[in-house]
């Protein structure tokens, strides 16, 4: 019996529900209506699956005015740390550079002659 259906053509997905939290790392707590309060809210996620809109669910945005010319230059910081990337053949010596308006999770690798 599958929410309050049953028979071999009863729905497999039926939904969709607003998620309340997160559970553990796996699991989540829906949002279900009145009629489902019989079921335990919640789902471990290899059951949920991913809503995707119709036309009729379509948010309406507000108008994003977009100004031409407005550029955007990463510029270094810092360099965190170094390291060598050793290849069949040759070595490649790395750092890891810090960004402008970037955390240290966001800082990349980079070669360190292109950082001269």
């Amino acid at each position: 019996m599958r929410f309050d259906r049953k028979g071999k053509l009863s729905p497999r997905f039926i939904g969709p529900y607003q998620i309340l939290k997160r559970v553990g790392p796996i699991a989540y707590q829906l949002e279900l209506p009145s009629k489902l309060d019989h079921l335990h809210d919640v789902f471990y996620i290899s059951i949920l699956r991913r809503y995707w809109s119709g036309p009729s669910h379509v948010a309406f945005v507000e108008k994003i005015e977009i100004r031409l010319g407005l550029t955007f230059q990463e510029e270094p910081i810092q360099i965190l740390d170094r390291d060598i990337q050793v290849l069949m053949r040759k070595s490649i010596p790395l750092v890891k550079v810090l960004w402008r308006n970037h955390g240290t999770k966001e800082a990349t690798w980079e070669p360190e002659d292109s950082m001269h």
